[in-house]
């Protein structure tokens, strides 16, 4: 399309925008007019400084792709393996928060790993007996409120 042809269509939308601006000021009130102003102001804006002809060039690209994407088998196939390797990515973190023995591996820097120290495992007991006092003191709220 030529610059005239922009030009057109941002005339046809600006007075397409004007008479949405009449019709909100008479059944809808100022605010709604004053907003459909600017909004009536925006084609031509675009046309002025260009951007009407990118957002065609977007909406023709965008076009193009979604016929590709609908009738080319390769497209198709490329969407079934992006979604397999989402699904294996995701499993494979699911596995890992779900098997107690299983744990991320983490890579370090340089050439030779170093070996593991030894750490002594913390006191499990004080955080064991918080965690069974909240437990019986949420049972004996539920308890109460005739919830079991």
């Amino acid at each position: 399309m030529d610059n005239v042809s922009w030009g057109a269509l941002a005339l046809a939308l600006t007075v397409l925008g004007g008479t949405y601006t009449w019709w909100a000021l008479r059944h809808r009130g100022v605010t709604a007019a004053v907003r459909g102003a600017g909004l009536t102001l925006l084609p031509l804006a675009a046309w002025m400084t260009g951007l009407l002809q990118v957002f065609g060039d977007i909406a023709d690209s965008l076009a193009h792709w979604l016929t590709r994407l609908v009738f080319s088998p390769s497209v198709w196939l490329g969407m079934i393996i992006a979604f397999v390797a989402v699904v294996l990515i995701g499993g494979a973190n699911v596995v890992s928060r779900r098997v107690p023995g299983a744990k991320p591996e983490r890579r370090t820097r340089g050439t030779s790993q170093a070996a593991p120290k030894a750490v002594a495992p913390a006191p499990r007991r004080q955080q064991d007996s918080l965690i069974d006092d909240e437990m019986a003191e949420i049972q004996a709220i539920l308890k109460k409120r005739g919830i079991s």
